[in-house]
């Protein structure tokens, strides 16, 4: 693992092209994002490679056999291209604890929601750190099981379903286009005392308008909040006018401008006393009831009493058989 020559600008292309066209996958790694390749896709993709059939010269082809394509590999891995991993299958358990730990977390911070969380996490699927999902196929049903990368201690090649995690990481040409157009600008702006004069004239016109422009916008940010604040003052809180009220939002440049106002009329009544009224005409209106039916209930105690007398004087008279009752001299 410690090679003594660079690479080769073969192998750079080679290892250029197998970034290229081989799929790989992207999860976290000791807390970084990666991407890996399986090593039974890259030796398959390498068999049917510009370098597996003969070149112009009638040169022997580079890759000719899966043995060939494993060395070369193995090569590239010595020179650190990339470096071996291995699976390690999550269990079911592990999940459960890691979702039960988020879980706290985002309850301690949010207040609660654990069955939101568990539907989701279930749905998602999401284990953490470096755990990630993979395809697997069985009985013809697509089966998703999670597996998280470790560092294997045997770095060589093998050709089989083992992952293997790019370390060559190239720049992109655009990152360079990028960062010459950037210097080239600093340099022609150093240089502006030796422009032609018609372009410095030009320049100087833009620059005019653009600070017009700016200074366009902060004094309509001024005037349409003195508009508002006087007409608020005249009607005493009632009428509410805005120009251009999407100005200072975070919207679109177009946006900014449209509406071109905003009006707005409220009550002298604020809604809070409003509410208070309401509570109160509530309240009265709560205590009137309760009143009548007090009053209504009482009502009714008295005409059950009546009821209750004249129900024991019908059975009295019932009992006598008589409309009236012989009283004897002691008893009155």
């Amino acid at each position: 693992m410690h090679p003594t020559t660079k690479p080769t600008s073969e192998e750079i292309a080679v290892a250029k092209w197998i970034k290229a066209n081989v799929p790989c996958k992207k999860t976290k790694f000791l807390s970084h994002s990666v991407e890996y390749f399986t090593a039974s896709k890259a030796v398959d993709k390498l068999l049917i490679s510009p370098w597996s059939s003969p070149g112009k010269n009638k040169e022997e082809p580079l890759f000719t056999t899966r043995e060939s394509v494993v060395q070369y590999l193995d090569l590239l891995l010595r020179k650190k291209f990339f470096h071996r991993a291995r699976k390690i299958p999550v269990s079911e358990q592990e999940l459960k604890a890691r979702s039960k730990k988020k879980e706290k977390k985002k309850e301690k911070e949010d207040g609660g929601k654990k069955e939101k969380q568990e539907a989701e996490e279930e749905k998602k699927g999401d284990d953490g750190e470096s755990s990630h999902a993979e395809e697997k196929k069985d009985k013809g049903k697509k089966e998703k099981r999670k597996i998280r990368l470790d560092m294997h201690l045997e770095q060589i090649f093998v050709d089989g379903n083992d992952a293997y995690v790019w370390i060559y990481d190239p720049i992109p040409y655009y990152y360079w286009l990028a960062g010459g157009g950037v210097v080239l600008a600093v340099v022609a702006l150093c240089l502006f005392p030796l422009w032609p004069p018609v372009v410095r004239k030009g320049v100087y016109y833009l620059s005019i308008g653009a600070a017009g422009f700016l200074m366009f916008i902060f004094g309509l940010a001024v005037l349409r909040v003195l508009i508002f604040c006087l007409l608020w003052l005249v009607s005493m809180g009632r009428h509410h006018l805005w120009i251009f009220p999407n100005l200072t939002e975070d919207v679109g440049f177009f946006a900014s401008f449209w509406p071109l106002w905003k009006y707005e009329c409220r009550d002298k009544e604020s809604p809070s006393k409003k509410d208070k009224k309401n509570n109160g005409k509530k309240k009265l209106s709560d205590d009137e009831n309760e009143e009548k039916a007090e009053e209504s209930g009482g009502e009714d105690t008295q005409l059950d009493n009546v009821e209750d007398t004249e129900d024991k004087s019908e059975t009295e008279s019932e009992q006598t058989g008589k409309d009236f009752e012989m009283i004897e001299k002691d008893d009155e």
